[in-house]
């Protein structure tokens, strides 16, 4: 017997880490996981976009719209950063991050600072956008690689 040959690959199934974690968000709107991976495919952290810890998410704003602080964003945590931060003390030194949309330029300098030097990322919606284009100019001034992810189109069906 020899072993099997339909398996994922290493991509596949870091991005379905990375999907799967984007499941936790309580944004109503934009959904975005993000999982570290060290140079030997173990998995050094994981983050999905939400509240700080301690923020109670049904006393937060959600909105995208109208006064600044009556909108989600001066509040939100992003994946990429939150996966940073949750790492436990793991020297993120060369690792990739996988993660399910572009980073913006605030997660950029994060993951500069931190040595991560490769990007996964499915989905770049917002390429036009003055963050995006900063986080791309930032990545190529300080050597990250950044590539997209080519979905395989396999369909896995978990059950919970």
């Amino acid at each position: 017997m020899t072993k099997r040959k339909d398996y994922i690959s290493w991509d596949e199934y870091f991005m379905g880490i990375a999907e799967l974690s984007a499941k936790r968000s309580k944004d109503p709107t934009t959904q975005v996981g993000a999982c570290i991976v060290g140079d030997n495919n173990h998995i050094l952290s994981l983050g999905y976009n939400g509240m700080p810890t301690g923020c109670n998410d049904d006393h937060m704003p959600w909105s995208r719209d109208g006064e600044m602080l009556k909108t989600k964003y001066p509040f939100v945590c992003h994946a990429e950063l939150n996966a940073i931060l949750n790492n436990g003390g793991n020297n993120l030194y060369g690792a990739r991050i996988y993660t399910t949309l572009f980073p913006c330029n605030e997660c950029a300098k994060a993951i500069i600072q931190c040595g991560i030097k490769s990007i996964i990322y499915k989905s770049d919606k917002y390429s036009q956008s003055d963050s995006v284009i900063a986080a791309k100019h930032m990545f190529d001034l300080s050597g990250v690689e950044y590539k997209k992810y080519i979905p395989s189109n396999q369909t896995i069906c978990i059950s919970l």
